[in-house]
C-alpha cells in the first residue's frame, strides 16, 4: 500500500470522526430545552429561594416571589430540588412542572428559632427545657383565647379552664404550683415585653409561642421566673414577611350548657310527697325547671382583619377585631373592641432597625350573683317563675329567693381598657455586635358599676337600694437594653453573649364608694349622693408603688454544633423586698451534647435522625407574694377614738397594723432537669424531662407574739415546697403525601409535690386549715383541707365513711372515745396531664382535634354533699338519685363526698375546606370550617363537671353551688386572605 493511499485512509478516517463528534455536539446543542415550573408546599402557598439544579452540571437557579423559575439544560437532565426544611426531591426536566416539596420533619424542626428572653436561638442549640408551639400547631378553628392556643400541647404545663363565664379567663400553672399565697401564673413576655397580660393578643395574631420550663432557661428573668416564662411572638411586627397582605378571620358560635344537675322535677317531687304521704307539702302548681330558666342558647360572634404591608426597607402592620360573647347564663354578656398597628423601618444599609407598636383594647362584660346557682338547687320545682299577677313569686326562706328575679333585677356593669405602647431599637454596631433597646408604658384601667334598685330581693329591699361605683388604674412603665454579640470561628466555635439592663415601675391607685338608702332607683349607679345611708368603710382610696432594677447576662459556647453549654446570671433589686434582702441573685447553667453526630454513631444515621442530652440547674424567684409595703411598718385607723382637750373634739385613733420585716424577700425555686431529645426516621421526634424543683422561703402570714411585736401576725418566708416529675413530648408526622398529611402530637407529665416544712424556731404552724365550706347548710365552720408538712397542697383531711347504718346516719371512722379520725384522703392536685393533638389534610380538606385530661386528682362533691339531705324536703328540691341513696344524715363532711376528679375531654374538633376557586379572583386563601367545643367528657366523677378551681393552691378542687356552667358549643367560621 503506497503513503498516499495511507494517507487518505487516516485522513477519511480523521473526517469521519470529526463529523460524528461534531454531529454529537450539534445534536446536543440542538437538544437544550427550556425547562419551567412552579414549586410550592403541600398547601400551595408558593416557596421563595428554592435552589433548582441541574443535576452533573453548574446550571441552576432559584424560584422567585411567586415560586416560580425557568432556566435551560440538555433535554432529559435530571433536577435537584431542595430547600431548608423540606425534604429534596428529584424529578426529570420538562416545562410546566408542578413541583410539591414535603417538610422535612427533623431538619425542619432544628431549624426552628425560639425566643429565649432576650434573643433567640435554633432549637439545635438550645441547653434549657424550652418547649415551642407555632402556627402550624395551633388549633385550625375557634379559640377564644392565647391560652387555649396551649392546652394539650406543652408538657407540664396545665391550662384548666374551670368557669363558663366568658369574662373569666384559664389557670395556667407549669410543672405544679411554687407558691402557697403569691401567683403561680407563668410569667408572659410578648414581643419581647415581659409582664403583659396574655389576653391583650389576638390569638389569630401569634406567630409562636416559646415556654421556658426549667429554671436554667427561665434564670434570665430572676425574682419573676420560679413559675416558668412564656414568650409569644406576633404578626405585629411584619418584617419577617415577604409580602403585603390583608387577612380576614371571623366565626358565629352558638352554645348552650353542657350538663346540668339532675334534679327532681316536678312531677317526681310529686310523686315523693304522694308516696310517702308527706303531709305539710306545699304544692305551687307549676312544673319548673330553674336551671334552664336562666339558660338561654347563647350566640357568639368574633372578627378579625388584619394587614400587612411590607417594603424592602420597612413596612407596618394594623389590626382591628371585634368580640360579642353571649353567657350561657342570662344576663352574663362579654363585648371586646381591640385594635393594633406596628410600624418598623431599617436604615443605613440595614444596620438599624427602628420599630414602634401601641395596642388597645376594651372589654366590657356583666358579671351575674353566682349565689343564683345555690337558688336553683334550693327551690321547689312547683313554684312558678312569677305569680298570676306578673310578679315574681317569692315564698321566703333564706336560701329559696327567686334566682330568676335575683338574676333580673341587679345592673352590673364591669370595664376594663388596657392600653400598650413600645418602641424598639436595635443597631449593628459591627459584624456580630448587635445593641438592642426597648421601651414600653401600659396602662390598665377596671371599673365597676353596681346597683340594686330597692325592689331587689334580699339585699335590695333590706338596705332600701345599695349603689356601688370602684375605679383602678395600673400602670407598668419599662426600660430595657442590651447587648448581643455573636461570633463563629472556623465553623467549629460558636459563641454568643449578652447583657443587659431593666428598669420597671409600677403605679397602682383607685378609689371606690357604696351608698344605700334611695328615694329613687332613677338615677342607678350614677348618683351615689342620693342615698342617705352611709357607713364607715363605704369610701375608700388607695396607691402604692414599686420599682425592680435589674442587671442580666448570658453566655452561650457551641463546639461542633456537638457540644453546648450555657450560663446565666440575673440581678435583680426590688423596692418590695425588705431592707436586709434588697437584692436577689439568680445563677443557672445548663449543659448539652449531641450524641447522634458522634463517629461512633454513624451506622444509625439511617433511621436516628437526632439523640441530644441535656443538663441544667438554675435559681429563679417569686416576688408575687410580697406587696409594696409588706416589708414595713404600717399604721391605720383602729376603729378607736381620742378626745383632743386641745380643740375639744373626738377623733379618729390610728394604731399599728403590720410589724415590720426587714428580712422579707423573694420565694427562691432551685431546679435541676435532665433532657433528651429524640429524632427517628424522619417521622417522630420527641423530648423527654426529667426535673427535681424546691422553692424554699415561702411566704405566708404566721402568728407572733405580743409583745415584743406589735401586732399580732407578720409575713415571713419560712417553709419550703418541692416539685418532681416527668414530661413525655412526641410529635409525629404520620403521613406526608401531596394529597394527605396528618400530624399528631401526645404529652403526658407526671408531678409529686410535697410541703417539707412550714416552721422554724421564729415561726411556728403544724397545720394550716383551708377548705371552708362557709355558706353551705348545715358545714359552715367546716374545713376538708390541711396545709401541712409532708403532704402536698390540697390535701383533703376528714374521717373515713365506713358506709350507713341500718338508719340511714354515716358510719364514720372513730377512736376509741367515738370521735372522729381525721385522716389524708387525698389531693386536689393532679398527678398525670394528658394532651393529644392531631391535624390532618386531604385535598382542600382539613381536620384538627383537641383533646386533654387530667387525673389522680381529688375533688370534694360539697354541693351534692349538702343536698343530700332528708331536711330539704318537701320545701326544697334534691338531687333524683338522693331518694335511692339511703342517705337519711344531715350534712356530715367524709371522704365519701371525695371523688375521683381524673376525666379526658374532648375539647375542640374541626373540619376545615379551602376552596381554591376564589384564588383566580385574587384572594390567596378562602377556608371555611365548623367547629364543635366542649364535645364529650370522660370522667366518673358524679358532679356535673369535675374541672374545678385549680386557680390556687389554698383550696382547689371544691365543687360547690357557685360554679358557672361550661357551654358546648359548634361554630361556623371563615379565613379569607389576599
Amino acid at each position: 500500500m503506497n503513503s498516499k493511499s495511507v494517507k487518505y485512509k487516516m485522513f477519511t478516517r480523521l473526517f469521519l470522526l470529526l463529523f460524528f463528534i461534531s454531529g454529537v455536539g450539534f445534536q446536543a446543542v440542538s437538544q437544550n430545552i427550556s425547562v419551567s415550573g412552579l414549586v410550592t408546599d403541600k398547601t400551595e402557598e408558593p416557596l421563595l429561594g428554592v435552589s433548582i439544579k441541574v443535576e452533573g452540571a453548574a446550571t441552576g437557579t432559584v424560584t422567585d416571589l411567586d415560586g416560580k423559575f425557568t432556566l435551560n439544560c440538555p433535554s432529559g437532565s435530571m433536577l435537584d430540588i431542595s430547600y431548608i426544611g423540606f425534604v429534596s426531591q428529584k424529578v426529570k426536566a420538562q416545562n410546566n412542572l408542578k413541583i410539591v416539596l414535603i417538610e422535612d420533619a427533623f431538619a425542619l424542626d432544628e431549624a426552628v428559632v425560639v425566643g429565649i428572653g432576650y434573643g433567640t436561638m435554633r432549637k439545635s442549640d438550645l441547653t434549657g427545657a424550652i418547649a415551642s408551639v407555632s402556627q402550624k400547631d395551633f388549633k385550625q378553628g375557634v379559640v377564644t383565647s392565647a391560652e387555649q392556643l396551649l392546652q394539650g400541647k406543652i408538657a407540664g404545663l396545665s391550662v384548666s379552664q374551670s368557669s363558663g363565664d366568658p369574662s373569666v379567663g384559664a389557670s395556667v400553672r407549669l410543672r405544679g404550683g411554687t407558691s402557697l399565697s403569691a401567683g403561680n401564673a407563668p410569667l408572659v413576655v410578648i414581643d419581647g415585653i415581659p409582664g403583659v397580660d396574655m389576653n391583650t393578643v389576638q390569638p389569630s395574631e401569634i406567630v409562636s409561642i416559646d415556654v421556658l420550663k426549667d429554671a436554667s432557661a427561665s434564670a434570665i428573668y430572676g425574682s419573676r421566673g420560679a413559675n416558668g416564662v412564656i414568650i409569644v411572638t406576633t404578626s405585629r411586627s411584619a418584617a419577617d414577611r415577604e409580602k403585603s397582605s390583608v387577612e380576614y378571620n371571623g366565626y358565629v358560635a352558638v352554645g348552650s350548657v353542657a350538663k346540668n344537675m339532675d334534679l327532681l322535677s316536678a312531677n317526681q317531687w310529686r310523686a315523693y310527697v304522694r308516696e310517702n304521704n308527706v303531709l305539710n307539702a306545699t304544692d305551687y302548681g307549676a312544673n319548673t325547671d330553674w336551671q334552664k330558666e336562666l339558660q338561654r342558647t347563647a350566640i357568639t360572634h368574633s372578627h378579625n382583619i388584619f394587614f400587612t404591608n411590607v417594603n424592602p426597607n420597612g413596612g407596618y402592620s394594623a389590626s382591628v377585631s371585634y368580640l360579642n360573647s353571649e353567657g350561657v347564663i342570662k344576663n352574663s354578656d362579654m363585648e371586646r373592641l381591640s385594635g393594633s398597628i406596628a410600624a418598623h423601618q431599617y436604615a443605613l444599609d440595614k444596620r438599624v432597625k427602628l420599630e414602634a407598636g401601641v395596642t388597645g383594647s376594651f372589654d366590657n362584660w356583666n358579671p351575674i350573683d353566682t349565689r343564683i346557682f345555690e337558688r336553683t338547687a334550693n327551690l321547689n320545682p312547683t313554684v312558678p317563675v312569677k305569680d298570676q299577677n306578673g310578679k315574681y313569686t317569692s315564698i321566703g326562706g333564706t336560701n329559696t329567693e327567686n334566682p330568676v328575679e335575683l338574676n333580673n333585677n341587679r345592673f352590673a356593669d364591669d370595664s376594663r381598657h388596657r392600653f400598650l405602647g413600645y418602641g424598639k431599637l436595635e443597631i449593628s454596631i459591627i459584624d456580630g455586635l448587635k445593641a438592642a433597646g426597648n421601651v414600653s408604658y401600659e396602662y390598665n384601667s377596671y371599673q365597676r358599676r353596681f346597683y340594686l334598685p330597692t325592689y331587689a330581693v334580699m339585699e335590695g329591699q333590706a338596705e332600701k337600694g345599695r349603689g356601688e361605683r370602684s375605679l383602678a388604674d395600673y400602670k407598668t412603665m419599662q426600660i430595657e437594653t442590651y447587648l448581643n454579640y455573636d461570633k463563629e470561628i472556623n465553623k467549629i466555635h460558636k459563641l454568643n453573649l449578652m447583657g443587659g439592663y431593666s428598669y420597671m415601675k409600677n403605679v397602682y391607685e383607685g378609689f371606690g364608694a357604696t351608698r344605700r338608702g334611695f328615694d329613687t332607683d332613677e338615677f342607678l349607679y350614677n348618683n351615689l349622693a342620693a342615698g342617705a345611708d352611709y357607713r364607715a368603710g363605704d369610701v375608700y382610696s388607695y396607691k402604692g408603688e414599686s420599682a425592680l432594677v435589674s442587671f442580666f447576662g448570658r453566655a452561650n459556647y457551641n463546639f461542633l454544633g456537638r457540644y453546648m453549654i450555657t450560663a446565666t446570671l440575673r440581678n435583680d433589686g426590688s423596692s418590695r423586698f425588705g431592707k436586709n434582702h434588697k437584692w436577689g441573685l439568680f445563677p443557672s447553667t445548663s449543659l448539652a451534647w449531641r450524641v447522634s453526630d458522634e463517629s461512633f454513631m454513624a451506622n444509625t444515621s439511617s433511621w436516628l435522625d437526632n439523640l441530644k442530652l441535656r443538663l441544667g440547674y438554675g435559681v429563679t424567684g417569686n416576688q408575687d407574694g410580697i406587696g409594696e409595703y409588706k416589708s414595713l411598718s404600717l399604721l391605720g385607723a383602729n376603729g378607736a377614738s381620742y378626745y383632743d382637750a386641745s380643740t375639744g373634739t373626738w377623733k379618729k385613733s390610728y394604731a399599728p397594723i403590720q410589724n415590720v420585716n426587714s428580712d422579707l424577700k423573694w420565694e427562691s425555686t432551685a431546679q435541676y432537669n435532665i433532657g433528651v431529645d429524640f429524632g427517628i426516621f424522619n417521622r417522630i421526634n420527641g423530648t423527654l424531662e426529667l426535673y427535681y424543683k424546691k422553692t424554699k422561703d415561702l411566704l405566708w402570714t404566721y402568728p407572733v407574739p405580743q409583745p415584743p411585736n406589735l401586732v399580732g401576725t407578720m409575713l415571713a418566708n419560712v417553709g419550703t415546697l418541692s416539685n418532681k416529675g416527668v414530661e413525655l413530648s412526641l410529635n409525629g408526622n404520620i403521613i406526608r403525601q401531596k394529597d394527605l398529611t396528618w400530624d399528631a402530637n401526645v404529652t403526658v407529665s407526671y408531678n409529686k409535690q410535697n410541703i417539707d416544712k412550714l416552721s422554724n424556731e421564729t415561726f411556728q404552724e403544724s397545720g394550716l386549715k383551708s377548705g371552708s365550706l362557709h355558706g353551705l347548710r348545715g358545714l359552715s365552720g367546716v374545713y376538708t383541707q390541711m396545709i401541712k408538712e409532708g403532704f402536698p397542697a390540697g390535701a383533703f383531711f376528714g374521717p373515713k365513711c365506713l358506709g350507713l347504718d341500718e338508719n340511714g346516719k354515716y358510719i364514720l371512722n372513730t377512736d376509741k372515745d367515738g370521735n372522729p379520725i381525721n385522716e389524708y384522703l387525698g389531693s386536689a392536685q393532679p398527678k398525670v396531664n394528658l394532651g393529644f393533638a392531631m391535624n390532618a389534610t386531604y385535598k382542600d380538606f382539613d381536620l384538627s382535634v383537641s383533646t386533654y385530661g387530667m387525673f389522680g386528682q381529688k375533688v370534694l362533691n360539697a354541693t351534692y354533699m349538702s343536698m343530700y339531705d332528708p331536711t330539704r324536703l318537701p320545701a326544697q328540691n334534691v338531687p333524683d338519685d338522693f331518694l335511692t341513696s339511703g342517705i337519711k344524715s344531715d350534712p356530715v363532711f367524709s371522704d365519701y363526698w371525695v371523688e375521683s376528679g381524673s376525666f379526658f375531654r374532648l375539647q375542640s374538633a374541626t373540619l376545615g375546606y379551602t376552596i381554591r376557586y376564589f384564588k383566580k379572583l385574587g384572594l390567596s386563601k378562602v377556608r371555611v370550617y365548623v367547629t364543635g367545643e366542649n364535645l364529650f367528657t370522660i370522667t366518673g366523677y358524679s358532679g356535673v363537671d369535675p374541672e374545678v378551681n385549680y386557680s390556687g393552691l389554698e383550696s382547689p378542687g371544691i365543687d360547690r353551688y357557685n360554679t358557672y356552667p361550661r357551654p358546648r358549643t359548634v361554630s361556623f367560621g371563615l379565613n379569607v386572605a389576599f
